[in-house]
């Protein structure tokens, strides 16, 4: 009794230990500057609380564009925190969000894998490998709620309770009204346990034995309601037993075949029916929002538009251009190969999907950790089982529990916390090298913005739109592709052309009648026509980072 309550004592300290440092370390990786698309976010909720959803932007000089509103809840929200606090409750907002993903990456991992000194490191390490996606953006919220879900999924499965389907059914209807882009990769959480599942069953089937059965029950019930010939009524009534006999006995070899197989285990889990049933309801929840069927309609449509072979994040993954997912890679196949671990079928087929999805689009990076770091956990308990650590792991959970442990590994975690984090201290929340700061401030003082047409860059228009300045583009580029503002017009294509001189920027500029022009100093636009001295293009406010033209004609052409 007495090393029971030490053992629960010893898991007690290492749980709040764990927690404060994966907090503290959770707050060191968030950017104090922030991205351009919160700049929008506070516009868009602050037009939302004020005019509704009206699927129609507002900010851009181009008229009648239709916007979808992706995560009109999220905008609302971050919105009134900016409103009652500034963007230091926006800043302290995300360090919250980003504290809760890693303590809510930390506690599921406890729950599936049952260890708590692993499951700490492991966090640590997921939430180095995504730092550069902790922002204020939608996408930080569900990867909670993708951490949740998986957590939902895998106890259902386990004990079949209530109260994580109803989890599994709040998750989606959150997403579709937070941010809908993200909407069908929730069901693709389901697809591996399911794959698992109908494998299961067809490994049980021996179809051709079932044809034979199926035959004979046929012939049996035909002799019954004639009556007649007794003798082959027997017959085949014997030879059906023994077919059921020899059924039975496949199954059991085959049984036992899956529970010893080399490196995949196959589970049969018949929750799995009632989960299938979960995700069929789930599908319904995308009507639970304001925006009409928009959470089935954004993918198909960003998918045949153009904008994710442009935007940096969506290009497919280069793994010598990321080390940290090399090496997370080399883990997985250094487990798998050289130990004698197993693993989930199920397991299997998340990580094969993931890796794919991370291949295809860099930004699904986040998710292959993120999900991964579950399986991971698993396949090193498997370690830890095989080779009978188990004793060893209580005595490191006990050695980091006593005060000479606590002291050294908070040593470790704040001295990486403040390494992580020396460096953004200085940081402004707007950084004037990336965001027009002084050239809005002149451009509100000195343009008549009811009779200007800004031509400007895609990374900055959401700072110029958030200061009130109508925009040419900005970093929602689903809004500039034909397939979402209802235009002929292709502007999103227009600004890459013109962005990569692929066309002549006087083409452009014709075409959308631009008054002025906003660049970076080291755009490729600006250098062309500051070397050729273009006449049409009046210089009218420059910094170390922007420059303004007004575009005039050239009376001498």
């Amino acid at each position: 009794m007495k090393e029971k309550k030490t053992k629960i004592s010893a898991n007690a300290k290492f749980t709040i230990l764990a927690v404060i440092l994966i907090a503290i370390f959770c707050i060191a990786i968030t950017p104090i500057s922030l991205q351009n698309d919160t700049f929008y976010t506070i516009k868009i909720g602050e037009h939302i609380t004020q005019n509704g959803i009206d699927m129609q932007d507002p900010f851009s000089w181009h008229e009648d564009l239709a916007y979808t509103y992706p995560h009109w809840l999220y905008d609302v929200i971050t919105y009134f925190i900016y409103n009652a606090f500034g963007m230091t409750g926006i800043y302290i907002t995300t360090c919250i969000l980003s504290a809760v993903l890693g303590i809510t990456i930390y506690f599921t991992n406890t729950k599936l894998a049952k260890n708590k000194v692993f499951s700490f490191f492991i966090t640590i390490g997921v939430m180095y490998l995504i730092k550069d996606y902790i922002a204020a953006r939608a996408q930080l919220v569900t990867f909670i709620l993708f951490v949740l879900t998986v957590f939902f999924i895998e106890k259902f499965l386990e004990t079949k309770k209530k109260r994580y389907a109803v989890g599994l059914i709040i998750i989606p209807i959150l997403i579709a009204n937070l941010h809908l882009a993200v909407f069908p990769f929730y069901f693709i959480l389901y697809l591996p346990y399911i794959g698992e599942y109908l494998l299961a069953i067809l490994a049980e089937t021996i179809i051709y034995k079932k044809i034979r059965v199926f035959r004979l029950k046929l012939k049996i019930k035909r002799l019954t309601k004639s009556n007649k010939d007794e003798e082959k009524l027997e017959k085949l009534q014997n030879e059906l037993k023994e077919l059921e006999k020899k059924i039975d006995k496949i199954k059991i070899k085959r049984t036992k075949e899956l529970h010893n197989s080399y490196k995949i285990k196959l589970n049969k889990n018949d929750n799995t029916k009632w989960l299938i049933l979960i995700m069929i309801i789930c599908i319904f929840t995308g009507l639970l929002t304001p925006l009409g069927d928009t959470p089935y309609t954004y993918l198909v449509k960003t998918m045949q538009g153009n904008t994710t072979q442009n935007i940096n994040e969506h290009l497919p993954m280069r793994l010598a251009n990321d080390i940290g997912m090399m090496c997370t890679l080399v883990i997985f196949l250094a487990i798998l190969i050289f130990t004698k671990a197993k693993i989930r079928l199920a397991d299997l087929f998340m990580l094969g999907g993931l890796l794919y999805l991370m291949l295809a689009t860099k930004r699904q990076a986040t998710m292959f950790v993120l999900i991964g770091a579950f399986i991971l956990n698993r396949l090193i308990m498997e370690i830890v089982k095989i080779y009978n650590s188990e004793e060893e792991i209580e005595k490191l959970t006990k050695g980091l529990s006593t005060i000479k442990g606590m002291l050294i590994l908070s040593i470790i975690m704040l001295s990486l916390s403040y390494y992580m984090a020396k460096d953004k201290v200085k940081d402004q929340y707007v950084n004037e090298a990336d965001y027009p700061v002084q050239a809005c401030n002149y451009i509100i003082e000195n343009i008549d913005l009811s009779q200007a047409k800004f031509y400007n860059e895609y990374n900055y228009g959401s700072y110029m739109l958030y200061r009130g300045i109508p925009v040419f583009i900005d970093s929602r580029a689903d809004l500039y592709a034909p397939e979402f503002s209802g235009k002929k017009d292709d502007i999103f294509s227009d600004f890459i052309d013109t962005s990569n001189i692929g066309t002549f920027y006087e083409e452009i500029m014709e075409k959308y009648g631009i008054t002025h022009v906003i660049n970076y100093k080291n755009s490729k636009m600006n250098m062309i026509i500051t070397e050729t001295k273009d006449k049409n293009y009046k210089e009218l406010y420059s910094d170390d980072y922007f420059v303004i033209y007004e575009r005039v004609k050239d009376e001498t052409k």
